[in-house]
């Protein structure tokens, strides 16, 4: 169903090719699972898989790519391409287009598929009227993959389908793969950590360099450290009675919350479950609508967010909203002029070195991987050297080497006195290098523990929760 034979691809502009001699084949009812470093040209083989490049991006091509039995090239366009291969980008908002979520279902499904049944399949059939810019990260993802599956196409290429998904959805959407396996779809599947999919995986191909480095084989979870309670350190964040509602009937809090400098927290919880709001209101990107948010001594309703961002830095879940320059040093830089850091270039490139991107520093950020992309956005917070770091989904798109390289560094600054918040769907991510966790569901705290002792308070009847460290 796809076969790529001797595949080497140049974007244009670029110097060296992204792909190298790849040859691939995946057949009708089998999962290929793609793996490797970011970099490695996972992204760039879903896009010649799914006839993307033939069709959308120029550049020198050698060798052939077939979809379906066909040359991708003799397909008149992605629409046509479309019709034969469902597909999802690493990043769901380059595909979420229309007003609802229902719409973006049913405007993908074929003859004789229920909308309603996919919209349920995907755990959607709630938010069937929401819009899809004003759904959390994992439901984005969700809707893009519930539009991949509504065709029920022969070819299936799905790259990073789970990275923003929590554990519960990431094992529904395996499930679903593994059915439609059984019926036939070939089904291409990048990524980094293969959780519930390594189980469904015919074969294991790990990219390196532009490379097929392997056929066999998956990547390890690093070990990591296990967490240690923060030292007592002085309040960096105080909320008080925060609450925040939406017009589509989400609401958040009321929520009780103090961390304090030196701690690292890691906020968990499913999908819309309200955490990347709560983190929202840490720098003034959102106002409380009743209590109060104070970091760094600030209220956050008496400074404007270019006064916080210099206490507060937020890497979001997207990193593309937060790039714009013409090279990753020049986007590291940016911040770190801004906020008044005595010496810009240093903290540049002692941050690009922190993440693994020194050499990188030429690039242009768009011509990055989403994993280096999502490494680039961390770099550009560490180098304004805030007293309170805030992260969504900071791994996202990272090969388990990469991630605790990132997350080693960011222990070292809570040693360093630093508050490190983190959202993430990983709970080993979580127990491995957070000192604190904080559950959420349904836009309360339900859980708060410090991590090697007694101090965990689960919800009352009201729904809220505070650790001993709040009082």
């Amino acid at each position: 169903m796809i076969r790529l034979d001797g595949l080497t691809y140049t974007y244009p502009g670029a110097e060296a090719p992204a792909l190298k001699g790849v040859d691939l084949t995946v057949g009708a009812g089998e999962l290929v699972l793609l793996t490797g470093p970011t970099g490695a040209g996972k992204t760039t083989l879903c896009r010649a898989a799914g006839g993307v490049l033939a069709h959308g991006y120029g550049g020198t091509t050698e060798g052939t790519v077939r979809i379906a039995g066909k040359d991708a090239a003799d397909y008149q366009g992605m629409e046509d391409v479309a019709s034969v291969a469902g597909m999802t980008f690493d990043d769901a908002d380059a595909q979420l287009i229309l007003s609802t979520v229902e719409e973006e279902i049913g405007s993908a499904c074929g003859e004789g598929t229920d909308t309603a049944e996919i919209l349920l399949m995907m755990g959607l059939l709630h938010l069937r009227e929401r819009a899809p810019h004003t759904l959390s990260g994992g439901e984005k993802q969700r809707n893009v993959l519930g539009a991949a599956i509504a065709g029920m196409r022969p070819v299936l290429i799905l790259d990073e389908p789970a990275a923003e998904l929590d554990p519960a959805h990431a094992a529904r959407v395996a499930g679903i793969l593994s059915t439609l396996k059984e019926k036939g779809t070939a089904i291409l599947l990048a990524e980094n950590m293969p959780g519930p999919f390594a189980a469904i995986a015919d074969r294991v191909v790990r990219l390196e360099g532009g490379r097929v480095a392997a056929r066999a084989g998956q990547s390890a979870v690093p070990a990591g450290r296990p967490a240690e309670a923060a030292p007592a350190g002085e309040p960096a964040i105080r909320i008080a009675g925060l609450a925040h509602s939406y017009g589509s009937g989400f609401s958040l809090g009321p929520i009780d919350l103090v961390v304090r400098a030196g701690e690292c927290v890691a906020i968990t919880g499913e999908n819309g479950s309200g955490k990347t709001t709560l983190i929202r209101h840490l720098n003034g990107l959102l106002l409380p609508e009743k209590g109060m948010v104070e970091v760094c001594g600030m209220d956050t309703k008496q400074h404007p967010v270019a006064a916080l961002a210099r206490k507060v830095g937020l890497v979001f879940q997207n990193p593309d909203t937060m790039l714009f320059e013409e090279t990753a040093e020049r986007e590291v830089l940016f911040g770190a002029r801004n906020t008044g850091v005595p010496d810009p270039a240093g903290a540049a490139r002692a941050a690009l070195s922190a993440v693994g991107l020194l050499a990188r520093k030429d690039a242009y950020p768009r011509h990055l991987s989403r994993g280096e992309r999502q490494r680039l956005a961390v770099a550009c917070v560490l180098a304004m050297d805030p007293a309170v770091i805030v992260l969504d989904e900071p791994t996202t798109g990272l090969a388990p080497e990469e991630a605790g390289i990132v997350m080693d560094h960011l222990q070292r600054l809570c040693r360093e006195g630093k508050a490190v918040v983190m959202v993430t769907h990983d709970h080993g991510l979580a127990a491995r290098y957070a000192g604190r966790t904080i559950r959420m569901e349904k836009g309360q705290v339900v859980e708060d523990t410090t991590h090697g002792a007694e101090t965990c308070r689960r919800s009352s009847s009201t729904g809220t929760a505070q650790a001993s460290s709040t009082a």
